[in-house]
């Protein structure tokens, strides 16, 4: 790629995201005090930092979702704290796992019955994989592979199976009883430009991105918004289903801080833009990928601090 060509995507790239972003933008149709939230993956991280400040806005519902029960019993009473002045928001907590088909239509079912239905559903749930892939396959016999496969059936289910069953499960329910359907799904930059030891994560996570792409043109009355942030500050790398640990500086030190991730997760909502990038220049850093790969390459291999050699 000659470099007048990459100086000109450069140039471009700015003006092109103020234009996506004006052209996406709406007016919120649908007033806070009316607006029920379904927030699947609410236990930690992101997800619960979104409980507290939807419930601080004063929402009319909002529904809390996680795997671990007792997680969950401490979001909703935090959530029930935020909103506990004004008493506007309904805090309702549910322990299910959204790759679960009876737990999500479960969840349906009680929320159709409670509330009439939802507005807006948010998909933050997901896992985590940190090792280059043939290190997890090992030496690469029978059992090494297998392990891969295993592994990686895990990572597909939390990070595909369980937004497809969201969707499948609440699109109909959306169309059905709200006024102004929208619909988050918090997915990663790692989908987008690609990273070493990140295979199965990236992989993974840009399959649901992709999915959830396609259903915004197949149900247009719904407002999708697919948000990709950079590395945010957490334990989420913690409990990597591969066994591995993180290479890069300390998130906690270098990442984006949860609660401004939370706030510009709901301004996209309520702007109705499709993709978000966070930060915003990583945006113009995916079209410059395409135009100039080994150059994101070179960067993303010293981020994780990867070299071919030392593997």
């Amino acid at each position: 790629m000659s470099s007048p060509r990459v100086l000109l995507a450069l140039a471009l790239a700015p003006i092109l995201t103020f234009l996506r972003r004006r052209s996406s933008r709406r007016s919120r149709k649908l007033p806070r005090k009316n607006e029920r939230i379904l927030l699947i993956g609410a236990s930690s991280g992101i997800g619960r930092t979104l409980a507290h400040q939807y419930a601080a806005l004063g929402v009319k519902s909002l529904c809390v979702v996680g795997r671990r029960p007792d997680m969950i019993a401490e979001v909703a009473s935090e959530a029930d704290s935020a909103t506990a002045r004004e008493g506007t928001t309904e805090v309702l907590g549910v322990a299910a796992d959204f790759t679960k088909v009876e737990d999500m239509v479960n969840l349906r079912t009680q929320l159709e019955s409670k509330w009439g239905g939802i507005d807006t559903l948010i998909v933050v749930a997901g896992v985590s994989a940190l090792r280059p892939l043939l290190e997890i396959s090992g030496k690469g016999d029978k059992e090494g592979i297998q392990h891969l496969v295993d592994v990686s059936n895990r990572a597909i289910e939390g990070n595909f199976t369980g937004p497809l069953i969201a969707a499948a499960t609440f699109i109909p329910l959306l169309q059905r009883t709200s006024s102004s359907p929208s619909i988050l799904l918090v997915n990663s930059l790692a989908s987008a430009i690609p990273a070493p030891t990140r295979a199965l994560y990236a992989s993974t996570k840009a399959s649901s991105l992709h999915l959830y792409q396609a259903l915004a043109i197949e149900h247009p009355l719904i407002a999708f918004t697919n948000f990709l942030p950079s590395t945010v500050e957490g334990d989420f790398r913690a409990s990597a289903i591969d066994g591995g640990t993180p290479r890069e500086a300390d998130p906690n030190k270098t990442g984006l801080k949860r609660v401004d991730v939370a706030r510009r997760c709901i301004q996209a909502i309520e702007r109705g833009e499709k993709n978000v990038f966070m930060p915003w220049v990583m945006g113009p850093a995916h079209l410059l990928y395409w135009m100039w790969p080994r150059l994101l390459e070179r960067f993303a291999s010293k981020k994780y601090q990867f070299s071919v050699e030392t593997q």
